[in-house]
This record gives structure tokens, sequence and C-alpha cells, in this order.
């Protein structure tokens, strides 16, 4: 398999140097080169994001100073924001795939507030690693989506994941796994989608 070159992006409320965000870069290393940036609202401490088109502007010149260091297939990773500004990225720049890691279907978790339009104009493979308790992305909204779809679109269900993948104590003890088993079932899933393309 040849390594690919992930750019990896935050969330809304967490910087890259988040402990989640640096969990996922370890994991990710053991299949490929990764670069994490953050969006300038971050950077400069400011809690409310910039509007979408600033952030995808940073996005793409995050992009493009990754590409001045490497010629690997490029895989746009996002933690749930960051996931979807690399849809709106992916609709301008040529990358080989997309992963987003907790899709924010619903804005502000309102059912009607869907942010769909940009999965509808993909042409770029994207995997999806979504938790089944995720109010961001309810899998009942999904999935017409993902069928009207024309980019090639895979799915990773986290059996009572969260938004960010964790899953209860309880529930772990009764299916006798641990998170890092969670984790590393997600990072399977990734691995077969890279090998895909």
């Amino acid at each position: 398999m040849i390594r690919p070159f992930f750019l990896f992006a935050p969330g809304a409320g967490a910087p890259s140097s988040h402990y989640w965000m640096q969990r996922w870069k370890a994991h990710l290393e053991t299949i490929g080169q990764i670069q994490l940036f953050d969006y300038a609202y971050m950077r400069e401490g400011r809690r409310r994001p910039d509007p979408l088109p600033r952030l995808i502007d940073a996005h793409r010149q995050a992009l493009a100073r990754a590409r001045e260091k490497t010629t690997a297939p490029a895989i746009l990773v996002g933690k749930s924001m960051g996931g979807r500004v690399g849809c709106h990225v992916a609709l301008n720049e040529k990358v080989d795939g997309l992963v987003c890691l907790g899709y924010p279907l619903c804005g502000g978790g309102d059912r009607t507030k869907l942010r769909d339009k940009v999965l509808r104009e993909l042409a770029t493979p994207i995997l999806f690693v979504q938790g089944t308790r995720d109010p961001l992305c309810p899998l009942d909204l999904l999935e017409p989506i993902r069928s009207q779809m024309s980019a090639p679109n895979f799915l990773h269900t986290v059996e009572g994941g969260d938004h960010s993948f964790l899953v209860s104590k309880r529930q772990l003890q009764a299916s006798g796994e641990t998170q890092d088993d969670i984790d590393q079932q997600i990072l399977k899933a990734i691995t077969a989608f890279i090998q895909r393309l």
C-alpha cells in the first residue's frame, strides 16, 4: 500500500493540540504521513469560527503548504467541522479522498438544518465515521443522502459512539471491548478505504 499523506483538520471547539486530535494523529501516523493545522480564529484565541469562505481558504492554504513537501496521495481528514470544510475544499482542489470523523450534518443538532448540499456536489471518494449516538449526524438522515450522492461513499459506524466515538463504560463492559479496540476498528476502516482508492 502506498503511504498516503493526511491533512488533518480540527473541529470547531478544540485546537490541533487537543488530546483527541493528538491521539488520532498517533493512530494515523501508523498508516501515512500526517500534518495537522489550525484555522486562524483558533490560533488567534477567538471562540467563534470564521465564516465558511475564510475556513475554506485557510484549509486550501494548509493543503498548498503541505503539497510543497510531499507528492504522496492526499487525503483530507477532519474532525466534525474540519471534515465539512474539507468537503468544500475537495470541490475545488484535486485530492484523493476524504475522511470525515463525525460529519456535522445537522447545524447545531437541528434536524431541519441539513448541511448536505456539499455532499451531493462531491465527486471525491469519502468515508464517513459516525457514532450511533451522535446528535449532529443521525444515521437515519445520513443514509438517504448517501444513496443520492454521486461520489463513492462509505460508512463505518461506531455502535454506541458519541460525536467523538466515545462509548459508555457500561457498553464497553457488555461487549468486552476497550475504547482502544474501538479506535483500532476505525483505523482498520480508514486503511480499507485507502486501499480501495
